[in-house]
């Protein structure tokens, strides 16, 4: 077959350390290679995409975490093309993957109307618009199998058409609020344990629910991240058998809240404090949490990407043992962050749009070792998954993009359009960033917060009333001029 190294030969010649603490590697981490992996004959390189929902940045080893476990995540990037300020084109959860499934930007949320029966629905949450074609759709009929495995349930809620073009989607249930069981079959105590005093009905209800359809779990592999990589893996068996070419999105919801992962990771780094478990934060000012409580959320939280990275890691190491490794364009990335007490708020709060909210991780894994080990600074984000995805393929988007082939950054030829700053929203705010400053603004110009980035990286100080020249250059120059000029729309 190919003289790449199987998992086994891997981690024996690589010893106990970091990189044999992983679940997989290749040929390529040992610095050697063939002339391509690429079968012969023209035919086309397997896609996977795994979106781990919610991962920050600052969470993953390589990304400079010294002290919550990611082997995995961290033996992957010496693998890829890592990437030190991708970011999120739009938040959240929806908006995010209608530009990744077709790369044309959300923001900035035009002609919105809120999806009826939807409890939690800011600016751009929508289905995707009839006349975008998603990526699934476009290798679909260029010859792939298509497949979805997720357990991101807002994407399969009545009104959305997030499965389109996937020849298979699998969705597993019960995540969060899905309404899988009845959740006034949790007992009010139960809710109790799981929640702290402070959290409001609505976190209440969320646990009521989640804990409604989790009952009857057991071993590890019943919770949702091991579950749906599971049936990624079933998913790789079928695709190595019946061999072609296939792309196979995996959209783990992990480690989005609620977080009660197994007591080995709860307790991986730190004990319970003896009252509720604060597994589902309020969306707001963070207050309302003791300081034991925070540090409780933060390292279930913690454990929960723990989990999350254990279960990838197998995931990539079944790829590895079938082969398919070898064949297969691997793209990793997380869609946003969460706010753990960091500028006062936990959960995901439109107005709180600062670091821990907007850095995400993004990796890719080319199966002839293009950029393996390296890093790159361009400001990657959602929109140039599809085209770059395309071309890797040489396959010609049915329609414009926004984003651009990452093609060039893996050939370390620099990309085609350098991007000097970035624009993103969420809700009724707006973010804009360069080399210099970072500008979070509401859509119609008021609640400004600047931040001196060589001064100021993680952004705790608001110095836009002593720079209003600064903050009126990038409201002009970014946030309207990205916008086509025009404000972008408060709701």
């Amino acid at each position: 077959m190919s003289n790449a190294l199987t998992r086994r030969q891997f981690l024996k010649a690589a010893g106990a350390g970091t990189a044999g603490a992983a679940l997989f590697g290749s040929a390529a981490t040992l610095g050697f290679r063939q002339d391509s992996y690429l079968p012969k004959g023209g035919a086309k390189m397997n896609v996977v995409l795994v979106n781990l929902d919610s991962l920050r940045r600052d969470h993953v080893g390589a990304y400079g975490n010294g002290w919550i476990k990611t082997p995995n995540l961290d033996a992957l990037a010496k693998e890829s093309l890592r990437f030190t300020r991708p970011y999120p084109e739009s938040i959240p959860t929806i908006n995010a993957r209608r530009s990744i499934y077709t790369g044309v930007r959300t923001w900035p949320f035009r002609n919105w109307v809120p999806q009826r029966g939807e409890t939690f629905y800011p600016a751009g949450w929508q289905r995707m618009p009839e006349d975008q074609t998603s990526l699934a759709e476009t290798l679909g009929e260029n010859g792939y199998e298509t497949a979805l495995i997720t357990d991101t349930y807002h994407q399969f809620k009545p009104s959305m058409n997030f499965q389109r073009g996937f020849g298979v989607f699998d969705y597993v249930r019960g995540q969060e609020r899905d309404h899988f069981r009845p959740m006034k079959a949790t007992p009010e105590e139960e809710v109790d344990r799981y929640t702290v005093a402070g959290n409001d009905a609505s976190m209440r209800d969320k646990v009521r629910q989640y804990r409604a359809n989790v009952s009857g779990r057991k071993g590890e592999e019943d919770w949702f991240g091991p579950r749906v990589f599971l049936r990624g893996m079933e998913y790789l068996e079928v695709a190595a058998r019946v061999g072609g070419p296939f792309f196979l999105v995996v959209d783990s919801f992990d480690p989005h809240e609620p977080w009660d992962p197994p007591e080995e990771y709860a307790n991986m780094y730190g004990e319970p404090t003896g009252r509720g478990e604060p597994i589902a934060p309020n969306y707001g000012p963070s207050d309302y949490l003791e300081e034991d409580e925070l540090g409780r959320m933060r390292n279930l939280y913690a454990g929960e990407v723990t989990l999350t990275d254990k279960w990838f890691g197998a995931f990539v190491d079944r790829m590895a043992d079938l082969g398919l490794l070898e064949n297969t364009l691997l793209i990793a990335f997380s869609d946003h962050g969460v706010s753990l007490g960091e500028h006062g708020y936990t959960g995901k709060v439109a107005e709180a749009i600062w670091p821990e909210l907007k850095d995400i991780v993004f990796y890719v894994r080319h199966p002839e070792g293009r950029g393996s080990g390296q890093t790159s600074a361009f400001r990657a984000g959602f929109h140039d998954i599809a085209p770059t995805v395309l071309g890797q393929m040489e396959i010609a988007p049915p329609q414009p993009m926004d984003g651009q082939d990452l093609t060039p950054v893996l050939e370390g030829k620099g990309p085609t359009s350098p991007r000097s700053h970035v624009t993103l929203g969420y809700g009724n705010y707006s973010w804009a960033e360069d080399d210099e400053w970072a500008l979070s603004v509401r859509n119609d110009g008021e609640e400004s917060r600047l931040y001196d980035l060589a001064a100021d990286p993680k952004m705790d100080k608001n110095v836009a009333g002593a720079n209003p020249g600064a903050v009126k250059r990038m409201w002009n120059d970014y946030v309207l001029g990205d916008a086509g000029g025009q404000a972008p729309p408060t709701y």
